[in-house]
Formats: C-alpha cells, sequence, structure tokens
C-alpha cells in the first residue's frame, strides 16, 4: 500500500543524494517531506521537522558516516522508534558504508543498499510500496 507521506530523514552533507532521491520518489508518485523542499524562509526547522514527524506515516533514513554523526539524525531516528505509528514503517537507506553503533536499533530493520547503484535501490524502496520502478528518468 502507498505511503500517506514519507519522512525523509538524512545529513546535510548528503543532500545531493537526498535530492536525487527525493526526486524519484516524486516521481513516482510518493508523497513525500524533504525539509530543504517543504521547510520555507523563516519558518522555524524545529517545530516544521517536528510536524512532519507527527504527520508522516512512514520514515525513510538515508544512512552514510555523516548521518551517524548528525545530531538531527539522531533525533529524528529516536523520534521515530519511539512512535507506535512507525511501526514496522521504518526504512534504513544504507548510501555508504557507516557503523551503526549510536543508532543500533535500525540494525532490526531491513536496510535496502544503494551502495550498489541507485537504480537497484529505488527499484528495491518502491517495492516496500507495491510501486513499479520507470528507469526512464532515474539516470
Amino acid at each position: 500500500m502507498p505511503p500517506i507521506e514519507v519522512f525523509l530523514s538524512h545529513s546535510n552533507q548528503d543532500r545531493a543524494m537526498a535530492e536525487r532521491l527525493a526526486t524519484a520518489l516524486t516521481y513516482h508518485g510518493v508523497p513525500l517531506f524533504f525539509s530543504p523542499e517543504n521547510i520555507v524562509g523563516a519558518q522555524q526547522w524545529q517545530s516544521g521537522i517536528l510536524s512532519a514527524l507527527q504527520r508522516c506515516d512512514w520514515f525513510v533514513v538515508l544512512l552514510s558516516p555523516d548521518a551517524i554523526d548528525s545530531m538531527w539524525v539522531r533525533r529524528e531516528v529516536a523520534f521515530a522508534l519511539q512512535d507506535p505509528r512507525y511501526e514496522d514503517r521504518i526504512v534504513p537507506l544504507k548510501y555508504r558504508n557507516c557503523d551503526l553503533k549510536s543508532l543500533q536499533w535500525l540494525t532490526l530493520f531491513q536496510t535496502i543498499d544503494f551502495t550498489g547503484g541507485f537504480t537497484a535501490g529505488c527499484r528495491s524502496l518502491l517495492r516496500v510500496w507495491g510501486i513499479g520502478l520507470r528507469e526512464e528518468r532515474l539516470q
């Protein structure tokens, strides 16, 4: 079943990959909260992010060494892990190899591997929601 809205958690250092992923998900009709696009101007970052976390029904986190070191990513993951709405709806994406010690609870979830290629990673992620991949615009 397609999501109502997906929260995309990522480190600012991984923004280029997060933007590429956000574009692919949007192209495939997946409603998405992506902070650089959804929080405008003087809007409070904290309240905007909290509001989205309370509204979204899926949580996707882009994992990398920078994400592991990000205070915001750790806070967003902690929120998702504690909210029953996200039970069985947390999807870690392995973008770059990293040590999950500080986010060890994520090891309980099936991780989708993007290290083998963007298209293969998108195909696996979209399959979670029963959405077929249209490759023509992913290159």
